[in-house]
């Protein structure tokens, strides 16, 4: 199932929206906020896999909302004004309804949801050695501690120890460097999991990680130390997948209670 929120400021609209959520088979509906600092505490909490937001709400927009996320979910957004699509489009929003919108419009963005999260997934067909694209298979070579990378009709040598954490973005992963502007490979993240050493974990369908990256690990999230002194920290999601191997490598490493 998909975990989602429906976040509208208008209770009506709302609980509209959460209405079509539950007609859905495959959704599941996590919560319903009327406001978008709401639905960050809900975030905190609890893995959500997908939001359906307005963009018009009071105090914080929709899109500002989106912007702001570290690891932002699969992005719906539904709103009465059509000059926001464009804009929408530009944060990755797998689509955009126009109020007012009926069940099969409703239907048919669900459905475009059901494809990205079946894709991130890693028991999804995309994810398996047999569906992914042929060009990938030679696309990372292991040479002692580095990678060789093609990435925009070159190849680049990486230090492995040098990666903080890698994003997979459908047949796409994005790896973040120390010191360095992320690369973006056309890789699945499995294939890519399997060139790496044992200080890698995957903690979420579209996240793995740097242990030795590891700052500090925070209910359902875990973060990755900044790049320097008084840089930013990542946030991550751990996945309820991948939270059980996770939290074994906390717990071994735990001391005191």
């Amino acid at each position: 199932m998909i975990k989602c929120l429906a976040i509208d400021d208008e209770p009506l609209a709302l609980k509209q929206l959460a209405a079509y959520i539950q007609k859905i088979p495959f959704l599941e509906l996590a919560g319903q906020c009327q406001s978008a600092l709401e639905a960050r505490q809900i975030m905190e909490e609890d893995l959500i896999d997908a939001i359906f937001i307005d963009i018009n709400m009071p105090d914080l927009s929709g899109m500002d909302f989106v912007k702001q996320l570290a690891a932002p979910p699969i992005v719906v957004f539904t709103t009465a004004y059509a000059e926001y699509a464009v804009e929408g489009y530009k944060v990755d929003a797998v689509d955009y309804l126009l109020k007012p919108f009926g069940l099969d419009e409703f239907r048919r963005a669900a459905q475009k949801v059901k494809k990205i999260y079946d894709l991130q997934n890693e028991q999804a067909p995309a994810e398996t050695p047999a569906a992914a694209p042929e060009a990938t298979i030679s696309t990372v070579e292991n040479a002692d501690d580095s990678l060789f990378l093609k990435t925009e009709h070159r190849v680049v040598r990486i230090t492995i120890a040098d990666i903080r954490y890698i994003e997979g973005m459908s047949e796409y992963v994005k790896i973040y460097l120390e010191g360095q502007k992320p690369i973006t490979v056309l890789l699945s993240m499995k294939k890519l999991e399997e060139q790496l050493p044992s200080y890698f974990m995957r903690v979420h369908r579209s996240y793995i990680i740097n242990l030795n990256k590891v700052r500090e690990v925070n209910k359902n999230r875990v973060i990755i130390a900044p790049e320097e002194e008084g840089g930013t920290a990542i946030y991550l999601p751990i996945g309820d997948l991948y939270r059980e191997r996770f939290t074994e490598w906390v717990s071994k490493r735990l001391l005191g209670k």
